[in-house]
Order: C-alpha cells, then sequence, then structure tokens
C-alpha cells in the first residue's frame, strides 16, 4: 500500500511553489521509485537502485542510492525529452560518497556516444593521467552536437621546462609540475593565469623534476624526483639531485616538506584511496607508501612477481594509480602488467599480451581502460586476467596520459607526440599532432587535466602545453562537498551554469544556442553517463525546459 500512495502523499505534501513549477519536464522524487509525479507520465526503469535510502532530512525511503558500478534509473526516449535548442535545467539533491574509493561519477545524462550528441551532469575524478590526480570530485555540466574544435591552443612553457610531468586542477586554477634538467635548473609548481602565462609557485626541491601532484584532504601535494632524461633518448640531465620527496603546497612560492620515499630518486605515481594518500617510486628500488602525516610515510608493500613472469627482483614496481569500483589500480613498468590493490594486499590482474610496460588509466562508460607500451595499444580490463585489446593508436609505439572529456576518451602518444580519439568500440582517430621537434627520436604527449572547460596535454621534448575542447562544458571551481547539497545546471541561451546550494559555481558562455541540438533518440539516464556510474544517494530530481532563474535556484537550494 505505501509503495502505490507515497507519489500521492509527495504530491500533497511537496511545497505549492514544487507543485506548480513553470515549465516542469519531469519531477522524479526518487522515494520508494523512480515514478514521475509531474503528470508527464515519464517514470523511470530502476536498474539495482536502492530507493531505502534517507534522503536529506534524515527520513528513510526519500532518496535512492546508487552502488556506483551498476546502478542507474533508465527512462526511455521520449517526446518531452528531445531538448533541441531549448533552454533547460536540471535540479537535484547530491550526497556523494566520499571514501575515494571510485570515482564519484555522473548525476544523470542523455548522451549519445556513437553521435557525439546530448548533455551530461556528474562529478569528475581523474587519477591515473600518467603520474598526477588531475581533477578531484569536480562537478561538470557538458554538451555537444559533435562540435569538436578544429585547433589546438598553444598555452605556452612554464620556466625552462623540458616538459610538463603533471598536470592538477586545484581550487580553479591549472597547476603544472616540470622537468628543468640544466645544471642549475630545478623542477618548479607554475599556475596557468591564461593567454600562455604562467606564475612561478616554487621549486619544492634541488631536483629536476616535480613528478607528480595530487589533491589530498583539500590541500595540493607535489612529489620530486630526479628524471633520467636519457629515457626519452635526450642528453642526460646536468643536475644530479635526488628527489623521491613529498611536499605541500603552502601559498605563493611556498612548499611544506612531508618527508621522503625511502630510498627513492623520483616519486611516481600520487593518489588518493580510501581517504589516505598513497604515492609510489619510479625508479628501482621498487616502493609503495601511505602518507601517515608530518614527515612519515607508511611501506604498504609491493605486487610480488607473478610466478609466470622472469625476472631477477621479487618486487613489481607500480607507477600510474587509479582509483575504480573499489580497488586502487596500478600500472607497472615490469612485465606489462596491471595490479590492484585492496588496502592491504596487491593482486595481479594480468599482463597486457605483449607489452612490457603499462601506463595512464582512464575511465569510460563505467569501464576502465589502460595505455601501453611497446604496441600502442590500449586495452580494456573486463576481470582480473582478461583485457579486451581495443586498438592501436595510429602507428605509435606507446599510449600516455588519457583522460575523459565532454564523454571522449583521449590520448596521447610517444614518439610523435600525436593525440587521437576513441570511437568507442575499436579503432581511434588522430586528432593532431603537438611537438615537432627537430632531430630527437621521441615526441612525447604526456599527460592531461581539464580546466575551465577545456582539456590541456603537455609535451617532450617543446616543454609547451596545448589546450583544446570538444563542445561546451562548465567546471565547477572547488572540489564537490561530502553530505547532502543542492546542484542545480542551466542551459540558458549562449551559456551553461552550475550551482551548489544555490551558489553560482562555474559559467560557460560564448556560443551561439543553434549551434547545439541536443535531441537524441537515447534514453536519459539518472545515475549513469559517459564517465561512470554514480556513487551516492540522489534525491528530488527535476527536469525543465526552461531556464531557472537564479532566484528560483537559490530557493529550490533552501527547500529541502
Amino acid at each position: 500500500m505505501r509503495h502505490r500512495l507515497m507519489p500521492i502523499m509527495l504530491a500533497i505534501l511537496l511545497p505549492a511553489t514544487a507543485q506548480c513549477d513553470d515549465g516542469l519536464i519531469a519531477h522524479w522524487p526518487l522515494a520508494e521509485n523512480g515514478q514521475d509525479v509531474s503528470g508527464n507520465g515519464i517514470h523511470a526503469t530502476s536498474h539495482g537502485v536502492d530507493f531505502n535510502a534517507a534522503g536529506p532530512t534524515g527520513v528513510p525511503h526519500t532518496a535512492a542510492g546508487f552502488d556506483g558500478q551498476s546502478a542507474l534509473l533508465e527512462i526511455p526516449a521520449h517526446q518531452r525529452l528531445q531538448l533541441g535548442t531549448q533552454n533547460f535545467s536540471v535540479s537535484a539533491w547530491v550526497d556523494a560518497d566520499a571514501g575515494f574509493d571510485d570515482v564519484p561519477g555522473d548525476l544523470i545524462s542523455q548522451y549519445d556516444a556513437a553521435t557525439r550528441r546530448g548533455f551530461h551532469l556528474g562529478l569528475k575524478t581523474s587519477a591515473g593521467v600518467t603520474f598526477s590526480q588531475a581533477n578531484v570530485r569536480q562537478l561538470q555540466f557538458g554538451m555537444d552536437q559533435n562540435r569538436p574544435d578544429e585547433s589546438w591552443e598553444d598555452c605556452g612553457s612554464p620556466g625552462n621546462a623540458l616538459l610538463a610531468f603533471a598536470l592538477c586542477e586545484f581550487d580553479g586554477q591549472l597547476y603544472a609540475g616540470t622537468c628543468e634538467p640544466g645544471r642549475d635548473d630545478a623542477g618548479h609548481v607554475y599556475r596557468y593565469d591564461g593567454h600562455a602565462k604562467w606564475t612561478d609557485c616554487g621549486a619544492p626541491d634541488l631536483s629536476n623534476s616535480v613528478t607528480a601532484l595530487a589533491v589530498f584532504d583539500g590541500q595540493l601535494y607535489a612529489g620530486t624526483g630526479k628524471y633520467r632524461v636519457a629515457g626519452s633518448s635526450l642528453p642526460e640531465s646536468e643536475n644530479t639531485v635526488l628527489g623521491g620527496r613529498i611536499f605541500r603546497y603552502a601559498g605563493e612560492s611556498n612548499w611544506i616538506d612531508c618527508g621522503r620515499l625511502a630510498e627513492s630518486e623520483a616519486v611516481g605515481g600520487m593518489v588518493v584511496f580510501g581517504n589516505r594518500l598513497y604515492a609510489s617510486s619510479l625508479y628501482r628500488p621498487a616502493g609503495f607508501f601511505r602518507y601517515a602525516g608530518g614527515t612519515t610515510w607508511q611501506d604498504a608493500g609491493c605486487p610480488q612477481r607473478p610466478a609466470d613472469l622472469p625476472g631477477d627482483t621479487t618486487q613489481m614496481r607500480v607507477e600510474a594509480m587509479g582509483v575504480y569500483n573499489g580497488w586502487l589500480y596500478a600500472t607497472s613498468y615490469d612485465g606489462g602488467r596491471v595490479f590492484r590493490f585492496n588496502g592491504e594486499s596487491w593482486f595481479d590482474c594480468g599482463q597486457l599480451a605483449d607489452n612490457t610496460q603499462s601506463y595512464a588509466f582512464a575511465i569510460l562508460e563505467g569501464r576502465l581502460y589502460v595505455g601501453t607500451w611497446p604496441s600502442g595499444r590500449v586495452y580494456r580490463f573486463e576481470k582480473p586476467q582478461q583485457w579486451t585489446d581495443v586498438g592501436r593508436l595510429g602507428e605509435e609505439l606507446e599510449v600516455m596520459g588519457m583522460l575523459v572529456h565532454n564523454g571522449r576518451l583521449i590520448a596521447g602518444t610517444l614518439p610523435l607526440a600525436e593525440v587521437y580519439e576513441f570511437d568507442n568500440r575499436s579503432s581511434w582517430k588522430k586528432l593532431t599532432r603537438l611537438d615537432h621537434t627537430p632531430d630527437v627520436r621521441y615526441r612525447r604527449a604526456w599527460t592531461m587535466a581539464e580546466h575551465d572547460g577545456r582539456l590541456f596535454c603537455s609535451t617532450l621534448p617543446s616543454g609547451k602545453i596545448y589546450s583544446w575542447r570538444a563542445g561546451r562544458v562548465a567546471m565547477a571551481d572547488k572540489a564537490f562537498p561530502p553530505g547532502w547539497h543542492h546542484v542545480a545546471a542551466v542551459r540558458s541561451s549562449g551559456s551553461l551554469k552550475l550551482f551548489v546550494d544555490g551558489v553560482l559555481a562555474a559559467t560557460q558562455a560564448g556560443f551561439q544556442a543553434a549551434d547545439y541540438d541536443l535531441s537524441v533518440a537515447h534514453p536519459l539516464q539518472i545515475g549513469f553517463g559517459p564517465n561512470d556510474y554514480f556513487k551516492g544517494k540522489l534525491s528530488d530530481v527535476k527536469l525543465y525546459g526552461r531556464a531557472l532563474s537564479d532566484a528560483e535556484i537559490e530557493a529550490h537550494a533552501k527547500d529541502r
């Protein structure tokens, strides 16, 4: 009886303003079921969603719980859901899981990957983009009608960079960690100020590189190293100072020493998993460490060499690290394998064909992908010991940084520093070549991050950073906070806007409304999208066929 009466009771109890919303296309309270109470009959079918969750007021059965792995609500294509070029708004109460054992995932989307058309609203964490954690819990509202930029913008070279080893978005700013190999140089961190201008934020130590960046507990951390430049077939660095230390940014050009990773001469990957900061050693001896505060790093143990893998060391190096479905995943330079970690022990996920090294991770449509050397191929994870080859990137040998930008999986390569886009099946389209330095053996499109609606990519040996975009994306400055919060996304004429708790969090403008027709013969999905399944709770999801005003959004945010 309760299930049948709940939508009627909600309609009676909801405030009068909610009952008479002008332009309301659908309203899914997500209390007990996926029924639409707007009167338009746009009901959602549940796939593994838990309707016993407590909503913003703490009352049970007033929210839907999503597991981050397979749960979603699906609404079939409907005439009223053909948004076209019109203004529209989405609002919802969101409680995104804050455990850092998975990426947060998408809140609501109607996006057709085959045609690159539609919209999505979600929370992005991009870890394992080579060695860095590039974006953390970033609220994004994107749309596209297959409109990628035709050219890449030259964003300049920070300092005396041979390359930007690391890129990371932190508090609305893009930061780059550099390799500067000259005798009197050192790796610095720089902040991008637009128009090819980079502000020096200091050198954490005297080694030649800042190899990794990550945001942990609301602070920016940097790992340093003596990068062996000869590994890129270039003259070895004249700076012989060892790194292997972690620092916390203290503003301006100040860095606080947080300790060294045992015998490491260079930090490899950095990632947050289970609300703990982890870091690895780039070179031998292999090392994997957990931050214990102050200057203390605990040895968390490395994976052991599998019996079927020849070699003369027992411990395997772990390099790029990402988080996916409750595990920390790590690539390795030893044997082209991938390992995963549950917080205590490592497990072997198998070798990627005949490759000897594995590189960056990316998550697309809820699936984990990894790049390799020397085949220049990308593989999709199916289950331990089972990987699907999804194609080679041109004639390239190595796949480095990978990142999903506005629904598209983008990857950089060696030896020509090319950039490719995945078709979501088994082939790759070349977008550009970024580095044309003459008379060198290797050129690398090294790592990536998202900032201000664009994808940024660093290169070696030119040291330049380039940016590009597909469609339009509004990206919030601050990491999305834990607990229940009201979110609203608005398309209004030539702008996209994001609001958190009634306050404007991001704007992306400067386009023509007619350029983005979002009508697709594709289901609308709650709790899933082009990035990943959502992990957390949702309540009171509404879709409007008009742009809500700032005042209306503020009123919604105050009305639990």
